[in-house]
């Protein structure tokens, strides 16, 4: 634990390999080129630190790369503005410079969105749907006290389905309109020749506009309408602008490239070899997901948690450890679609949770740890519900007390990739972190990642994936689930 501490404290390379995939790489959305650059980045740095079978590690297919290589948007009448603007992933381009005027649509149904019909063409399109700003007296980010970590450590339920519920919300409306609606005006404007449409949310205020998709993503999929994520200061500006007749023109020029060559998606494996003849066969996992969102450089979701995990087997090749069990890392993609690149890694490793016949890798496993809550430090762990591994855990964090790191909690925590290991009845988990994130926005930039905070979650995880590798047992299992009738992303039946 001393060497592992002076190595990940004094000897860190985290902030290094954080530019790497962010600045060097720059946005990774699923098989885009940044995504590839960051990808061959850290299957060569593997390499180079002594890792073995460093790889892209095929789990399915995917559909379509997409990259952002021009945007202007810009309001021309009444008055000039440049507007804070990105286009949404997926997004066609406008095929060259687009002007045109901004026509307010009102309807709230399909019956209202007919009398639309025949005059969008040559128009940027915007909803009726004028956002309140609220001011916030919140810090924009707070670190967990030691009272709210000794409430988690108490919670005596695993279930916590608040993020599941969350992202149900999110999914059934955009702009104040349902998705169905939405959706056919879109395929209007393709049809008729609209130019773009903007978009805008509660979030989107004080200069960050969080921008994901603007439709799916499939091979078999049409490009999708240009959907362009502006800030609602903006967004609003324009909407009392139209309701009180005056007139707007904007300027639009942006241009998207598809990769469509490839359509499989990949994920980063790389191991180190265990070294005991009757326990190597036996894996330990960490990993994080290498995909971003692509207004900016995805630092704190996930090259946080990327850096950190790529940092603590780092530190463990770098001072010399012989791990009796193999240690295997993986860098997912596709997470920000839904685990994809997780979930088709377990069902071709383990099992298919939808049958629950399992593979017999299965058997061999030992446990996974992740980490994708931002550039917060770790302050403890998520059990998962699996009060076996309590214990365990409590003796593991001993050395790190210093560091706040001891909190261990029952409690289920979900969203990101542990999720597909626990569904199969794998012992997977995530850390507790300080939740400072800037995800999904045009924010989340180097800038916002905090060195010693990735440094102390490098530091322990390494001695996490070190003490699973070591110890004489793998880590206890809950009860093996049920087949999955339940989709754990979406939380609809399969």
């Amino acid at each position: 634990m001393k060497k592992i501490r002076n190595e990940g404290l004094n000897n860190s390379k985290v902030m290094d390999i954080a530019f790497q995939i962010t600045e060097v790489s720059g946005p990774r959305v699923t098989n885009s080129p940044g995504f590839v650059r960051a990808a061959n980045y850290a299957i060569n740095q593997f390499t180079q630190w002594g890792l073995v079978n460093s790889r892209l590690d095929p789990w399915g297919d995917f559909g379509k790369g997409w990259e952002l290589e021009k945007s202007y948007v810009a309001m021309t009448a009444p008055w000039y503005r440049s507007l804070i603007a990105y286009p949404r992933t997926w997004s066609a381009g406008t095929n060259g410079p687009k002007a045109g005027e901004v026509l307010l649509i009102s309807a709230k149904d399909s019956v209202e969105l007919e009398s639309y019909r025949n005059k969008i063409k040559g128009r940027v399109l915007i909803l009726d749907n004028l956002i309140v700003y609220e001011q916030s007296y919140k810090p924009a980010a707070v670190r967990r006290t030691d009272e709210d970590l000794q409430i988690l450590g108490k919670v005596t339920e695993a279930e916590d389905t608040a993020a599941m519920r969350r992202r149900r919300e999110r999914n059934n409306a955009q702009n104040g309109v349902p998705r169905g609606v939405l959706a056919a005006l879109k395929r209007m404007a393709v049809k008729e020749g609209a130019i773009a449409i903007l978009s805008s949310a509660a979030e989107n205020h004080s200069g960050t506009v969080f921008v994901l998709q603007a439709g799916p993503y499939k091979i078999s999929d049409p490009e999708n309408f240009l959907d362009i994520a502006v800030g609602l200061e903006d967004h609003n500006m324009i909407i009392r602008l139209l309701k009180n007749g005056t007139p707007v023109k904007m300027d639009v020029d942006v241009k998207t490239n598809f990769q469509t060559t490839d359509t499989k998606g990949y994920n980063v494996i790389a191991e180190i070899p265990g070294t005991d003849i009757n326990l190597k066969e036996e894996i330990v996992m960490l990993g994080a997901h290498l995909d971003s969102w692509p207004a900016a450089t995805g630092a704190t979701d996930n090259a946080a948690g990327v850096c950190v995990m790529m940092e603590a087997v780092r530190i463990l090749k770098a001072i010399g450890i012989q791990n009796r069990r193999t240690i295997r890392i993986a860098l997912w993609s596709g997470e920000e679609q839904g685990l994809l690149g997780s979930r088709g890694y377990i069902k071709k490793t383990f099992g298919d949770p939808a049958t629950m016949k399992l593979l017999p890798a299965h058997d061999k496993f030992s446990a996974y740890f992740n980490l994708d809550y931002g550039t917060g430090k770790i302050l403890g762990i998520h059990l998962q519900g699996n009060e076996a591994a309590r214990s365990i855990f409590e003796e593991w964090f001993t050395p790190f007390h210093d560091l706040r790191a001891k909190t261990v909690t029952i409690q289920n925590t979900g969203s990101t990739d542990h999720i597909s290991f626990d569904v199969i009845g794998l012992p997977g988990f995530q850390f507790v972190q300080d939740r400072i994130i800037t995800q999904h926005s045009n924010m989340d930039s180097y800038d916002h990642l905090m060195p010693d905070d990735l440094k102390q979650s490098a530091t322990i995880t390494a001695a996490f994936i070190y003490n699973a590798a070591m110890r004489d047992q793998k880590l206890p299992r809950k009860e093996l689930p049920k087949p999955l009738s339940i989709d754990p992303v979406t939380g609809s039946k399969r």
